[in-house]
C-alpha cells in the first residue's frame, strides 16, 4: 500500500513540486505593482495639470457649465431654453419630447393619408395607404415574367390599363 502512495519514485515523470514559491519573490512583485500604480497616477495627474494649463484662458466656456458668470438658478425654463437656442448650433436636444413628437407624427400622418406629387416631371405621385392597399388587392402585386416568355411591350400595357380604367365603355354597356 505504501508503494501505491509514492508512485513517483518508480515513475519520475508523474511527480509534483516539492517546494512552494519563495515569499521574497511574491513580496517583490507586490511592491513592484504598487510602485507602478503610484507612478502611473503621478504621471497621469501631471499630464492633466499640463493640459489644464495649456488650455487657452480666452476659450468659450461650456454653456451648461455651473461656473458661469450669470446666475442660472433664478432663470425660468423659457429664459434658459432661449439661451440654449441662441448658444447651441443645430442639432439640439429635444426640449419637450411630447410636443415635438406629436408635431412630427401629425406631419407624417398627413403625408401618409393624402395625395400629392413626389416627382411632378417624372409623374410619380403619392396616394393614401388605404387606397394603395385597395389597388393592390384589385390588381395584385407585380410579377416577373416566366423564363422563356417575351415580356409585354409598354404600349400593350398602357392600352390594357386604359381599357381597365375607361369608365365610358362601362357606361355604354349599361
Amino acid at each position: 500500500m505504501m508503494d501505491e502512495l509514492h508512485s513517483d519514485e518508480r515513475n519520475p515523470e508523474t511527480g509534483f513540486e516539492r517546494e512552494d514559491m519563495a515569499p521574497r519573490s511574491v513580496y517583490a512583485f507586490l511592491i513592484g505593482l504598487a510602485l507602478f500604480t503610484v507612478l502611473s497616477y503621478v504621471a497621469l495627474k501631471g499630464f492633466y495639470v499640463f493640459l489644464n494649463a495649456y488650455e487657452k484662458p480666452g476659450s468659450v466656456p461650456n454653456a451648461l457649465s455651473p461656473n458661469q458668470s450669470s446666475d442660472v438658478s433664478h432663470q425660468t425654463h423659457a429664459e434658459m431654453s432661449g439661451h440654449i437656442g441662441e448658444t447651441f448650433p443645430d442639432p439640439r436636444l429635444e426640449q419637450n419630447e411630447r410636443i415635438e413628437i406629436d408635431g412630427f407624427r401629425s406631419r407624417e400622418e398627413k403625408i401618409l393619408n393624402s395625395y400629392g406629387w413626389l416627382d411632378k416631371p417624372g409623374g410619380a405621385v403619392r396616394i393614401p395607404i388605404d387606397r394603395a392597399m385597395e389597388l393592390i388587392a384589385q390588381r395584385g402585386l407585380p410579377t416577373r415574367p416566366q423564363t422563356g416568355t417575351v415580356p409585354p411591350s409598354t404600349v400593350q400595357l398602357t392600352r390594357e390599363a386604359a381599357k381597365k380604367s375607361d369608365t365610358s365603355q362601362a357606361q355604354k354597356k349599361k
